[in-house]
């Protein structure tokens, strides 16, 4: 049934639903947002692309910008540092008819964050501001942001990022609640993502720890955020944007979606290149799966589709024996 109010909006868009599939390097492409959307995910983000490879137009990037349609409401997430080459990349970018427009500010991987891109903005709040008022005052899509906590515990300025974001046009902050220097290691802090929804009055998304549906609930209880985003408990779990635990899906289920991402994979990247990156997700739809472990190995050397259907078919029939 369709839901007839939005869950919430991000200026003029509406979003139909409270969980969302983050933005994830070398997961989040086209075939897996497609499931995941199809699953209950409310929007697409691309995967992060750099502002340099826009600007450029290679190959991998403009594979990178494709959507589908069924993908609306689509965000395109870019990176960057420069203000002037950021402005002029999310100019392209409106040309190619994406709702939504997010600068990351959260990536914490060094040669990211290292460049003075992703979570290395959050050490210049001023700079945040500057760059979010050039995009709001020159593109007609809405403008939203993606950060951390702050650089370290020593910089913790989400309060100040966030209302410095606001106060220059975006539309939506969504938050992990880690410092980027603490990467994944420690608990995520949804206290602080409960601060920045007080402090503001654009809608927040919370992420971070969400792994089980009970997360979920508790997320929501716990932030009052207007969603929740889902990163790496995602991946080869698209189940849980229909609210359903791993452990409820059975193997019919998995294999089944296995041979269609597997499918869209190959539709999307070719033959070669689509099943070598298939087996990073393949790891993760088998995982916790009785006697896999010679399975997964095989699978993960495999370079002929047809080898690759024929593997799990096999295990399939063992494991209703």
């Amino acid at each position: 049934m369709t839901q007839l109010q939005p869950t919430f909006m991000v200026r003029h868009i509406p979003i139909y639903g409270d969980l969302i599939l983050a933005p994830l390097a070398g997961y989040s492409d086209k075939p897996y947002r497609l499931i995941c959307r199809e699953y209950g995910s409310a929007m697409s983000y691309s995967e992060f692309i750099a502002v340099d490879g826009i600007l450029h137009g290679n190959e991998r990037t403009r594979q990178m910008l494709d959507f589908d349609s069924a993908e609306h409401p689509i965000v395109i997430q870019i990176f960057g540092n420069d203000e002037l080459k950021i402005e002029a990349a999310a100019r392209r970018l409106e040309q190619l008819g994406p709702d939504i427009i997010d600068l990351n500010m959260g990536c914490s991987v060094q040669k990211v964050s290292g460049s003075g891109s992703g979570a290395a903005l959050l050490k210049e709040p001023a700079k945040i501001g500057r760059i979010f008022a050039r995009l709001t005052g020159s593109l007609s899509v809405p403008i939203t942001g993606k950060i951390r906590l702050g650089w370290d515990n020593q910089s913790l300025n989400y309060l100040e990022v966030a209302k410095i974001l606001e106060d220059n046009g975006a539309a939506l902050i969504a938050v992990h609640g880690r410092t980027k220097q603490q990467g994944y290691q420690t608990p995520a802090n949804w206290q602080a993502i409960a601060a920045i929804k007080q402090a503001v009055k654009i809608p927040v998304i919370g992420n971070g720890d969400v792994k089980t549906v009970a997360d979920i609930a508790r997320m929501k209880q716990e932030t009052g955020c207007d969603g929740v985003m889902i990163g790496r408990a995602a991946i080869g779990n698209p189940w849980i944007f229909q609210r359903k635990d791993i452990q409820q899906v059975s193997l019919a289920e998995k294999t089944n979606l296995i041979y269609r991402h597997l499918d869209l994979m190959l539709d999307f990247y070719g033959h070669e290149r689509g099943l070598i990156l298939f087996r990073k997700h393949i790891v993760k739809y088998v995982r916790g799966l009785a006697n896999i472990a010679q399975l997964r190995a095989k699978l993960v050397i495999c370079t002929r589709p047809e080898e690759f259907v024929a593997l799990i078919e096999e295990y399939e029939t063992e494991s209703s024996l």
